[in-house]
């Protein structure tokens, strides 16, 4: 049996003449929680379709638990739990409705979880899920994915449009489904400050392609924001490697993606100092416009 939930191999999605996924690849081990980060048009959505069974890749392939994800998609459905970007579903069914109909369908449906957990968001069931708000329909639709006792969770951007009460709420519940169960989570997300301290790995996707993709805790080890107060003449020659340098007054920036300290030191010069990144302002420098690959 493999150690990954996920594997995705060289997986290429084309739209006509447009790549919206050119031959990514990456493994997501089980129990763990994989962010896959990427602006808008980077290509995430079309890989998630992918994975989720809903598109075959024009070439590549997508495995779930060692089974292809477009050839054996009915009965893995069966153990994956999806909280979409937008939080759709029949507006005239109420929340019981919903409920019920999931129980049909699904083998390992648990009805208590779905009664616990709306009442801990204060979701009344027999409200008409198009009466709800934003942040109780993602409420609600996460009570219903996690109701399937999923050995996979798949989190499209779950936290879009939400205030910050509802996307920390959200996550809790996350975190604390993954402490009782250890089931795999597969997000993606803009909400970088909130799955810093829950990913264990990220992938950032840019124009298609797959650019990054590590331990999170190796990721924010390797990255530094240098200052100097200076122009760095002696930067070029350094084997610091960066990823975007920018000029400020009679100073300089640069971010870069192996830092180490006795590098560092034969740099420095007095004229500089170094701070640490959080995972936003990496994914700026990665992905943003004048980053370097």
């Amino acid at each position: 049996m493999s150690e990954n939930a996920i594997e995705v191999s060289n997986v290429t999605v084309r739209y006509g003449r447009l790549v919206a996924v050119d031959r990514v690849a990456f493994n997501v081990p089980r129990g763990s929680v994989y962010a896959l980060l990427g602006r808008n048009g980077a290509g995430k959505s079309s890989l998630v379709r992918c994975i989720l069974g809903q598109r075959e890749p024009l070439s590549g392939r997508v495995k779930l638990f060692d089974q292809d994800a477009w050839n054996q998609r009915t009965p893995l459905m069966q153990r994956v739990g999806v909280v979409s970007e937008e939080a759709d579903a029949p507006p005239e069914m109420t929340v019981d409705q919903l409920a019920r109909f999931c129980a049909d369908v699904y083998a390992r449906w648990d009805q208590k979880e779905v009664d616990d957990r709306l009442r801990r968001f204060e979701v009344e069931p027999d409200k008409r899920f198009g009466a709800l708000s934003k942040g109780q329909k993602k409420q609600v639709l996460l009570a219903l994915a996690l109701a399937m006792s999923p050995d996979l969770l798949v989190l499209d951007d779950p936290t879009l449009g939400l205030d910050v009460v509802a996307r920390k709420s959200l996550f809790e519940e996350v975190i604390a489904e993954m402490a009782d169960r250890g089931i795999t989570v597969f997000l993606t997300t803009h909400d970088l400050g909130g799955i810093e301290t829950l990913a264990d790995r990220v992938a950032i996707m840019k124009n298609g392609s797959l650019v990054l993709e590590e331990d999170l805790d190796a990721l924010k080890a390797r990255f530094r924001r240098i200052r100097f107060a200076a122009q760095p003449v002696a930067l070029e020659q350094s084997p610091l490697r960066t990823a975007l340098v920018r000029s400020w007054g009679s100073g300089a920036e640069a971010i870069v993606t192996n830092y180490d300290d006795v590098a560092f030191e034969r740099l420095h010069s007095g004229n500089a100092e170094v701070s640490a990144m959080s995972l936003e302002d990496i994914f700026i420098a990665v992905s943003g416009e004048g980053a370097r690959s």
